[in-house]
């Protein structure tokens, strides 16, 4: 079941889930423009965080099964880059780049069942200029905590600007039928937009 703007609203204050920073403003209102609120019926909208990861052209080959996990290579061929309002990333038509979210995303399951899970998504405003904000793994498990990577490609024939603070995708929310068991995500609590995470103290 999908929960309703309202649903997710109430899903924040009882805590089974929590979004920091929290999205505001909940409601539209008349001195504030139509794009400003994050909540849509069904969704609720995610910025872009200032990190970004440039994978590196060259004759290497990604492999999947080298030990080590995936983040290890992805780091080693990636260039990190920070952008700002003053030096936005022109994402050029066929560039691939591995972003993140500005919001911390914690899907608790301590508060017992229903659970939630989530989807990350494009939007649609994104998508009609040709960018793919997020593809093939849309999937945010009960019991994620951290910000949400973005994989992001440009299938337009023109450049287009990427600015921290802009709204990049949206979060869909779902109750989980059952009972759960724990499986920690590789990228748990992951320090950077490439999937690295921070070693225990």
């Amino acid at each position: 079941m999908i929960l309703s703007n309202l649903e997710i609203q109430k899903a924040i204050d009882d805590g089974r889930i929590i979004i920091k920073p929290e999205p505001l403003p909940r409601k539209l209102t008349p001195e504030l423009p139509d794009t400003s609120c994050p909540y849509n019926t069904t969704s609720v909208d995610l910025k872009l965080h200032s990190e970004i990861a440039v994978p590196k052209a060259g004759k290497y080959a990604i492999d999947m099964i080298q030990p080590g996990g995936i983040s290890e290579q992805i780091i080693k061929n990636s260039t990190p880059l920070t952008i700002s309002a003053e030096q936005p990333f022109k994402l050029v038509p066929n560039k691939f780049i591995i972003a993140w979210t500005f919001e911390e995303i914690t899907l608790c399951t301590n508060k017992g069942p229903p659970y939630l899970a989530a989807r990350i998504e494009g939007k649609s405003s994104n998508a009609r200029c040709g960018i793919l904000i997020h593809f093939t793994a849309p999937t945010v498990h009960a019991g994620w905590n951290g910000r949400l990577t973005l994989e992001m490609i440009n299938l337009s024939p023109t450049a287009f600007l990427l600015t921290p603070g802009m709204f990049i995708a949206q979060l869909i929310l779902e109750e989980v039928k059952g009972e759960i068991e724990s499986m920690p995500s590789q990228f748990q609590n992951q320090i950077n937009p490439a999937g690295s995470t921070a070693k225990p103290s």
